[in-house]
């Protein structure tokens, strides 16, 4: 993926990756999911925006691959993540931008938003929810359409703590990831890249184990009840396959203000790779409504 690189060097002293692709008027920088995934599995988006139209500004969170990561659980925290963007849209100059949040990357940008409205233009928050306990609660219904053989066998792996069965890792795969993670088989190249390079401790000190389990320290975040104080022009996209709840898409459209919610009719949490006619069919259409004024 071709763009122009820039270190950003954070106020701890450590640096992060970002790179510029296009040199369009609508400004858009992408906060990746995981926690500790890489931008990598986002790369479809600079196939499908045209660089004519947007400029994207893809960014690795410390941790990540591409920047450094640090040994230092202390840091994997919401509130040094939100900093964080701040600090990086300071150094790009971003003024007046789009804000995208993947996954746990719309958490970080509901956050953001909260506390730093006056330099958005707008908010993409595509495949995530409001709250931890809204995610759980689906995870584990998700979790119940497995056949009863397959979620006894996990559980006993699980009463174990052996999440790195492999046959506990290949039933994940089977029953949660395939159907409701990326319906493509195989995986695109850039997700797998993605995946292969998760860092484990910032996953597990934010999240759990794995998606079954939020033990981490971000396990109570809840912003149902703040999402009215975001003003700016929304986009909620969403998938019918997603592991996070299409009612809770809905739901996050009644309670902001200003928001439209698209829902990707095939596709799963990776709707930009899976259903990638309506994904980026919702995603421009926002885009050109909020650049000609009539959102």
């Amino acid at each position: 993926m071709k763009g122009r690189t820039q270190i950003v060097t954070l106020s701890t002293g450590h640096h992060v990756w970002t790179r510029r692709v296009g040199n369009g008027p609508a400004h858009i920088l992408l906060l990746h999911g995981g926690p500790g995934m890489t931008h990598e599995y986002l790369e479809s988006l600079a196939e499908f925006l045209s660089p004519e139209d947007v400029s994207l500004y893809f960014y690795d969170q410390l941790g990540s691959y591409y920047s450094d990561q640090p040994d230092d659980p202390s840091l994997w925290n919401m509130a040094r993540f939100k900093g964080e963007v701040e600090e990086v849209r300071q150094a790009l100059g971003l003024e007046d931008f789009y804000l995208f949040g993947s996954s746990w990357g719309g958490f970080l940008a509901i956050d953001y938003a909260l506390s730093h409205q006056e330099s958005l233009k707008a908010l993409i928050l595509s495949n995530t929810t409001a709250s931890i306990r809204s995610y759980c609660d689906y995870i584990t219904e998700l979790r119940s359409r497995a056949p009863e053989a397959v979620q006894k066998k996990w559980a006993a792996y699980e009463s174990q703590g052996s999440y790195d069965n492999e046959e506990y890792t290949q039933l994940l795969d089977e029953y949660l990831n395939s159907r409701y993670i990326c319906r493509l088989s195989p995986w695109p190249e850039p997700v797998v890249r993605s995946f292969d390079r998760v860092n484990q401790q910032v996953y597990e000190t934010l999240h759990g184990p794995n998606e079954f389990f939020v033990s981490g320290n971000y396990k109570e975040w809840d912003r149902w009840e703040h999402l009215q104080e975001i003003t700016v022009p929304t986009l909620v996209l969403g998938a019918e396959n997603d592991s996070m709840s299409v009612a809770d898409q809905y739901r996050m459209g009644e309670k902001l203000p200003n928001a439209r919610v698209a829902i990707c009719p095939v596709g799963s949490h990776l709707s930009m790779w899976d259903d990638q006619a309506n994904y980026f069919h919702y995603l421009t259409e926002f885009l050109t409504a909020v650049e000609s004024g009539k959102f």
